[in-house]
């Protein structure tokens, strides 16, 4: 009984979903206005019975557990929130930083060299040892290794690393991104709706920016609020964006990267509670969930699209941030 009961249960949540996504978390107040003569004005958006103020954890370098040289310095005391603190000190142009996690999976990001800047990285595999080490360009594409630590991670709160900002989901309470994302969630009553009404704003306002796609550089890292008042951008725009102001909405939000066909590309997935990790939770089609991807729906010439970073039909996750 109790199977069937959740089975059930997931059904409801499946067809309040598909209406969420036809009419947004306002669908109420748009019924009503069918009463509402022209000559009105628009009714205000009702207050949701959902809280919409923003979140932003903020990491800290708090000093307690410090590894470090005269070109490195690592805080890892807030391992245990799911992220390390790197600060480069050194004078190499180029930088590299790499972390391998207890999954065996190892990131790689750039360092800010020009001034020495603290950078928050996610541990995204979850508790157990991670390598940090940190590389300086020698020539060309040959690095050398000039900082290397193991540090140990007991992380309290699984999706810690999925809430906080990092170097690639870079927000704060002084981002327009993150109000714009407390607005679409006023009228929101749960996290499914919110979800829902920042993914319809996103997928009807954001523009796919080919021009940028043709020149974008290695180690490009967005600026969320710039992808808002241009409302331009690629993958990663997109991603980015959307899980910063779900991020600041306190729902646990991982930006994908990997390949959609044979194209590097990028995405999201979110957790729900009483259904968990989806990877789309926007469309059902009645026997399995799709991507959330918010590049592909936003854009009309879908065909073009798909033509110019890959089908988006097959999706393979190599990194998650």
């Amino acid at each position: 009984m109790k199977t069937k009961h959740i089975f059930a249960k997931r059904i409801l949540i499946v067809l309040s979903l598909l209406t969420l996504v036809l009419f947004g978390c306002d669908a109420k107040d748009r019924s009503h206005s069918a009463d509402v003569s022209a000559e009105d004005s628009p009714a205000s958006p009702v207050k949701g019975t959902r809280d919409n103020t923003p979140v932003c954890l903020v990491p800290e370098a708090s000093g307690v557990t410090i590894y470090e040289n005269e070109l490195a310095h690592l805080d890892a005391s807030n391992t245990s929130e799911g992220y390390v603190i790197v600060r480069y000190t050194g004078t190499s142009p180029k930088v590299k930083l790499q972390i391998t996690g207890p999954d065996e999976t190892t990131y790689t990001y750039n360092l800010n060299s020009e001034v020495p800047t603290d950078e928050v990285f996610p541990l995204q595999s979850g508790s157990g040892d991670y390598l940090i080490n940190v590389y300086e360009n020698i020539e060309k594409n040959q690095y050398s290794m000039v900082f290397s630590q193991m540090v140990g991670a007991n992380i309290e709160n699984e999706f810690s690393p999925f809430l906080y900002p990092n170097q690639y989901v870079n927000f704060s309470d002084n981002n327009a991104a993150v109000s714009k994302g407390a607005e679409l969630s006023f009228a929101c009553n749960n996290d499914l709706e919110v979800v829902s009404s920042i993914y319809n704003y996103i997928i009807s306002n954001i523009e796919y920016d080919y021009e940028e796609a043709e020149t974008v550089q290695s180690g490009y890292i967005p600026d969320i609020d710039e992808v808002l008042s241009t409302q331009k951008g690629i993958c990663l725009d997109y991603a980015v964006l959307m899980s910063s102001m779900l991020r600041s909405q306190r729902i646990p939000t991982r930006m994908e990267v990997g390949y959609a066909g044979t194209a590097y590309h990028a995405w999201i997935s979110t957790y729900i509670e009483d259904i968990g990790w989806v990877n789309g939770i926007i469309e059902f089609d009645g026997t399995k969930w799709s991507l959330m991807d918010p590049t592909f729906a936003s854009n009309v010439k879908e065909t073009e699209l798909k033509n110019f970073i890959g089908d988006g039909s097959n999706y393979s996750v190599k990194y998650i941030y």
